[in-house]
């Protein structure tokens, strides 16, 4: 299948990508990698009269560490937040989930913002976020506004974002020195969406949980914080006791989606079996940020 004809549009700065979408509305779409956009184009699920390639303006490619926060903006690669020194110091979560993210040509192409604003319950990157209490920077014809990761995503494959609103950056604060963490996924095959996914970090002092976050991917439209989880933690020594009542609560409080990969059911068994594993990997520690 070829698309069908659309005018194509490469602005350099922000600005004139900001005041193209004004133009153009609800008959525009922003291309970021393109990994998402263009295969819906070619298989004509989607027919945008104008395309805004976002790929030449280089204001929304960086990686940088701000204070107690790392800036990313919204077309960087996911390849570079991979090899980035600054991820792996500050953000090791994030260093470590993006090497999940499809294969290798998807995560050369493939930006962190395309993968926040395409919303895909499945994605690993808006799932991390949550857990890490990301801002998303977004800006349009009235300014800049700021979003929690936790109210981005409103459904599958929609997100908050107004119209002529486009994401431009991404805020994380830096993890805690001595911040424990570990992603699990299940999935066909290695790099396949996935069907269920848990990513965890606890935060342990004098051997107690002072701080603990869980969030979901692939289990329901939206990534998902479990909070009821989190409490069952917090306070505990992570023994085998408060995980197990952790991982049931998870699995009893997401409401999961039913397709061809997946009941229900399975959806909430996974949703146990990996928080719980996830779990026991953030309990040793051997591995910290």
């Amino acid at each position: 299948m070829k698309p069908a004809a659309f005018d194509y549009q490469a602005p350099t700065t922000i600005a004139d990508a900001l005041a193209l979408l004004e133009r153009h509305g609800s008959d525009a779409r922003l291309l970021a990698g393109g990994q998402t956009l263009l295969p819906m184009m070619n298989f004509r699920l989607v027919a945008p009269e104008v395309v805004i390639d976002l790929g030449r303006i280089p204001d929304l490619a960086f990686i940088e560490a701000d204070g107690n926060h790392v800036r990313i903006g919204a077309m960087t690669r996911q390849r570079a937040l991979e090899f980035s020194p600054v991820v792996a110091r500050h953000l090791p979560l994030l260093h470590e989930a993006v090497k999940m993210v499809g294969h290798l040509p998807t995560r050369s192409r493939g930006t962190i913002g395309g993968s926040l604003a395409n919303a895909d319950s499945s994605a690993e990157i808006p799932m991390v976020l949550q857990v890490l209490e990301g801002e998303m920077l977004v800006r349009g014809p009235h300014g800049e506004r700021t979003i929690p990761a936790a109210e981005f995503a409103v459904d599958a494959m929609t997100t908050s974002l107004a119209e002529h609103e486009m994401l431009v950056a991404i805020r994380v604060p830096v993890m805690p020195q001595g911040t424990r963490f570990a992603i699990e996924e299940f999935s066909r095959r290695r790099g396949d969406f996935a069907i269920a996914a848990v990513a965890v970090t606890v935060l342990m002092q004098d051997g107690v949980c002072r701080s603990a976050r869980l969030a979901t991917a692939g289990v329901s439209p939206v990534s998902r914080r479990l909070r009821e989880a989190e409490q069952w933690l917090e306070g505990s020594t992570l023994d085998a006791d408060a995980i197990g009542r952790a991982a049931q609560a998870a699995s009893e409080t997401v409401d999961p989606s039913a397709d061809r990969n997946g009941s229900e059911q399975y959806r909430r068994h996974l949703t146990k079996a990996l928080t719980k594993r996830a779990l026991q990997r953030a309990a040793a520690p051997r591995q910290s940020a």
